[in-house]
């Protein structure tokens, strides 16, 4: 199984360990992108706060993430999923698994950055500023710059088990799933439901969204589960106590719809 993650726009300070070695990062045929991203990256943020602050599009209580920036050749890295934080990753709760879950999160876990492309939750970064939404002036749109370098690996990441999609419409613009690996792909939506005079209504809400995928992928790692498809998946998350809702591809080489109903956080 291999789990598709949102990265966070807050992020936990840096640490006092090692700089960043892009080399070493998981998926090292991204290496030279990554590369590229960083060092435009850095340029901006160290040669022009104005532009910086524009083209990231920080408020003037995030200037201070420009001089982060700046630094990130030389700034201390800590794990991945240290890094990450809010909503999500609270639900998840990586630092309270047991070792065994934990294994499976590292093995199974990969989250999307507009920095990195993807990385996964061990590898050590620094803490940063570069959503997949912003546009640097010499690479463009990063949601399109990095399709060409994430089609080439990720098929391979992907193994041959399921793919559980939980990025935002953002992340997801870096890679889609075709063919063969699109079809054994479940995309989860998180519905609000709420009755009223009578009548359900269910609404998408980013709160319930982010909380309810954190706690999704928690159950499934601690209950060692590992489904081979998206119908495992379903079976295995109304297994897990979930109101789970599925629509099957309706041809070959498409994802799976998958909606999980909530009425409470």
């Amino acid at each position: 199984m291999l789990v598709l993650l949102p990265p966070s726009e807050g992020k936990a300070a840096g640490a006092a360990g090692a700089p960043l070695e892009t080399g070493a990062l998981s998926l090292p045929a991204l290496t030279a992108a990554r590369e590229a991203v960083l060092a435009e990256l850095v340029e901006l943020c160290a040669a022009d706060e104005t532009k910086a602050q524009e083209v990231l599009g920080l408020s003037d209580g995030l200037k201070g993430e420009i001089a982060k920036n700046a630094g990130l050749r030389t700034a201390g890295t800590r794990p991945a999923g240290e890094i990450y934080t809010g909503v999500l990753y609270d639900a998840l709760g990586l630092a309270s698994l047991d070792a065994a879950a934990r294994k499976r999160a590292e093995r199974s876990l990969l989250v999307f950055s507009g920095l990195w492309g993807a990385v996964r939750i061990g590898d050590r970064i620094p803490s940063y500023r570069c959503s997949m939404g912003v546009k640097l002036p010499g690479l463009g749109a990063l949601g399109a710059y990095w399709r060409a370098p994430m089609a080439e690996v990720m098929p391979a990441a992907a193994g041959e088990g399921l793919v559980l999609d939980l990025r935002s419409a953002a992340y997801a613009t870096a890679w889609r799933p075709k063919g063969e690996v699109a079809g054994r792909t479940a995309t989860v939506r998180v519905l609000q439901s709420k009755t009223v005079a009578g009548v359900e209504k269910r609404t998408v809400v980013s709160h319930f969204n982010k909380a309810t995928k954190g706690r999704l992928v928690r159950d499934l790692l601690s209950a060692g589960l590992e489904p081979a498809d998206p119908a495992e998946l379903v079976e295995a998350l109304r297994g897990l106590g979930h109101a789970v809702e599925a629509e099957p591809a309706a041809k070959g080489g498409k994802a799976w719809a998958v909606d999980v109903i909530v009425t409470e956080l």
